[in-house]
């Protein structure tokens, strides 16, 4: 997965999304540093697939140049905690002493630590090659084997002194430092004089003015000591004085660490490496690392980490006023390749707003960013080709970083994803799946199945996103008589459920139209936007599990895992939860009895009682499947809502997920009406408060264009929002 093909010209948007009058920034590499050009499209159907309605974009004036200056951007993975420290030049001696922890084994230098000289020029560091540690005289171009080894998955204090005689290394397997466990080593061809003029250190990698050969590992607690000298040069104090010392364990929702000798030195943590997480202390008594930090007192560094490309910018955007809110592409062109960066126009405040709001799932585009499938091969590829799709995919691209569903190369899960990055999975006409029935898509793409209908249909609409539903709240969708989902609304913070519950519950009427929707709990910070965090606690269907002991986020303190887990079951926000997933397939729906009850015969108006619905659509050939969500009144779904229809014919690729379960076959809940592996949707609106429409499903929205848009999955859409937009 770790492939090194690059784009000849990509870029990515800081933010993603503005108001007319707003300010949107274009971070873009060109290769060989060639110009570009570039115009805004309106972005209206993302699909490449000739048997659908094909690509569909509208050119907008947004006052762009003839021609930008651009140049090709470099990107430097892995994480660090770099800062100042005291001019070791003035000591005689100096010991770092630390305790670590490596979790990958390999032929290529991994940093433990360096100390280096202001202009990165000279210095020294200590490396681990396989299991066994080396010193690096930066100067020189050196590398000297030190003749001990640290353990792989194992806790050990290092200790390495610069002496004027030569460098030590005491290697103890036991943290506390017991006697009868040391191990020791020593260089007299090297001394302190190599670290001449270092006033600066670097854990986890090799400072170069950006983060090389980096660690992937854990260090806890590292500190700085020294032995002085007097005027004669000679050594006043036979004992080692610390000089600096950094607390791991301290609040782990920094990005960096204050010196604990020097309130005006810290390190910054360069990449954001995993905090919150277990330390050689952790005792298992202890679950919150804010209850108890000095079990948590160190941070987990890995080589492919990336919290932001720090690009400079390349076209910087004034979205002119009255601009149309909606979903929108910058694309690029240099001669040598071609990009279409996405991003969103958000209502202004001089401006009217439409009644129906599309809410872009962005948050859930983010945690699936870059996500290396290893199936772009064969069918996939070619077919890429064919109908000339988006090229790039990460399983030949590993330069910008993965997503929460990959692995980093010690093999521990990826837990946070920035948007400061290119982003290859979201792009118009990227395909996920050799989709034999129809077109593969899922995510920014596949949602395009849904403006595109609106706009078919004549249907006004305005989007927000899931970041800025996140930093404003309820104010987000109050004015608006109907807010639609995307088709995968997975990831959200409690502020974004509780202001859809609160809208509903205010008169709202909310239309979940996917499936797999509200489900993992996610941490983020409003001073670090970009970031997202995700700990895949107890439960649900999960690629790769958090560490007992590390279930709450680094982000916002909080506890992460399920919705389900943290007292918000999706039921409780759309209706319906996820309940069974398989393969890129679908199946049809069939209408409930209690569906022909006279209340709800709008739904079905134009439909024939006896047809299935949706058996066909270009995700999966149906409108029901892949993940699919059920009622459930004891988690949540509101009594005033109706199953009305239910899917059938599903393949023996499904199964129920695992938190449904208590005991294998024992479901843990009520037994559902229309339960087994089937999804529901669920239509109701009572008396007091909003509508809801939920149709359980992430290939719904794949149906809506099928027939030219003449069809019944397009007809129960289309009746049930122009119900909603009469009722208000």
């Amino acid at each position: 997965m770790s492939g090194q093909k690059l784009p000849g010209l990509i870029g990515y948007a800081a933010p993603l999304s503005a108001a007319p009058g707003g300010r949107l920034e274009f971070k873009i590499s060109s290769r060989n540093d060639l110009p570009v050009t570039a115009r805004a499209l309106r972005l209206i159907c993302c699909d490449p697939n000739p048997d659908g309605p094909g690509v569909k974009t509208e050119e907008v004036d947004f006052g762009l140049a003839d021609r930008y200056v651009a140049a090709e951007q470099r990107i430097h993975l892995g994480s660090c905690a770099f800062g100042a420290i005291p001019v070791l030049s003035d000591y005689a001696a100096v010991k770092v002493d630390l305790v670590v922890m490596p979790a990958l084994r390999t032929d290529s230098a991994q940093t433990l630590f360096s100390l280096r000289n202001g202009d990165t020029t000279s210095g020294a560091a200590i490396v681990i090659k396989g299991d066994r540690l080396f010193l690096r005289h930066i100067g020189k171009q050196q590398s000297h084997d030190l003749g001990v080894g640290l353990a792989k998955g194992c806790w050990s204090r290092l200790e390495v002194a610069f002496e004027p005689s030569g460098v030590s290394v005491a290697v103890s397997r036991d943290p506390q430092k017991r006697s009868d466990d040391v191990v020791r080593a020593s260089l007299s061809n090297v001394t302190s004089d190599v670290l001449t003029g270092a006033d600066h250190i670097c854990f986890a990698a090799l400072w170069c003015g950006h983060p090389e050969q980096t660690f992937n590992g854990s260090i806890e607690n590292p500190s700085l000591s020294a032995r002085c000298v007097d005027a004669t040069g000679s050594e006043r104090e036979p004992e080692w004085e610390v000089i600096s010392s950094w607390n791991f364990g301290s609040d782990a929702r920094e990005t960096w660490v204050a010196d604990e000798k020097d309130s005006g030195r810290r390190l910054s943590l360069i990449n954001m490496p995993t905090r919150a997480v277990r330390s050689s202390a952790w005792s298992g008594r202890n679950m919150d690392w804010k209850q108890a930090p000095h079990e948590y007192a160190a941070i987990h560094f890995h080589s492919d980490d990336l919290s932001d490309c720090g690009w400079k910018t390349t076209i910087q955007l004034e979205v002119p006023e009255n601009t149309r809110s909606g979903v929108y592409g910058l694309e690029i062109d240099n001669g040598a390749g071609q990009d279409i960066i996405p991003f969103y126009i958000t209502p202004g405040e001089s401006t009217g707003r439409e009644r129906i709001l599309f809410l872009a799932p962005t948050f859930t585009y983010q945690a699936y960013a870059n996500f290396a499938r290893g199936n772009f091969v064969g069918e996939l590829a070619e077919r890429v080709a064919a109908w000339s799709a988006y090229p790039h995919n990460p399983d030949e691209v590993g330069a910008y970083g993965y997503s929460t569903y990959n692995r980093h190369p010690d093999g521990s899960g990826i837990t946070l994803s920035s948007r400061l990055r290119p982003i290859l999975t979201m792009r118009p006409q990227y395909l996920v799946y050799f989709d034999p029935k129809g077109s593969g898509m899922r995510h920014f793409p596949a949602d395009s199945h849904l403006t595109d209908w609106l706009e078919e249909k004549g249907l006004a609409f305005d989007v927000i996103t899931d970041e800025d539903l996140d930093r404003d709240g309820l104010a987000a969708l109050s004015s608006y008589d109907v807010v639609l989902t995307g088709t995968h609304p997975e990831y959200h913070t409690r502020r974004t459920v509780e202001a859809l519950i609160a809208y509903r519950e205010a008169g709202g009427n909310l239309m979940y139209l996917g499936g797999n929707g509200f489900y993992w709990k996610i941490g983020r910070r409003s001073d670090m936007p970009h970031l997202i965090e995700v700990r895949r606690a107890e439960g649900g269907m999960r690629v790769w599990a958090s560490p007992p002991g590390e279930y709450y986020h680094q982000l916002d303190g909080e506890y992460g895992g399920l919705w389900r887990r943290n007292g918000i079951p999706p039921q409780k926000v759309a209706g319906v939860g996820f309940t069974a997933e398989g393969g890129f397939e679908g199946s049809y729906y069939v209408r409930t009895p209690a569906s022909y009850r006279d209340d709800l015969a709008f739904l079905f108006e134009g439909i024939s009682p006896d047809e299935r619905i949706g058996d066909f659509g270009l995700s999966g050939g149906g409108a029901a499947g892949f993940e699919i969500d059920q009622a459930a009144a004891d988690l949540g779904t509101p009594d005033f809502a109706t199953v009305v229809a239910f899917s059938a014919g599903h393949g023996p690729s499904f199964h129920t997920t695992f938190e449904e379960f208590l005991l294998p076959d024992v479901f843990d809940g009520a037994q559902r009406e229309h339960g087994g592996i089937s999804a529901n949707i669920v239509y109701g609106k009572p008396e007091t408060g909003g509508g809801l429409f939920a149709v359980g499903s992430i290939t719904f929205c794949g149906s809506l264009s099928y027939n030219n848009y003449n069809n019944n999955v397009s007809r129960l859409l289309e009746n049930c929002l122009r119900r909603f937009l009469a009722d208000d």
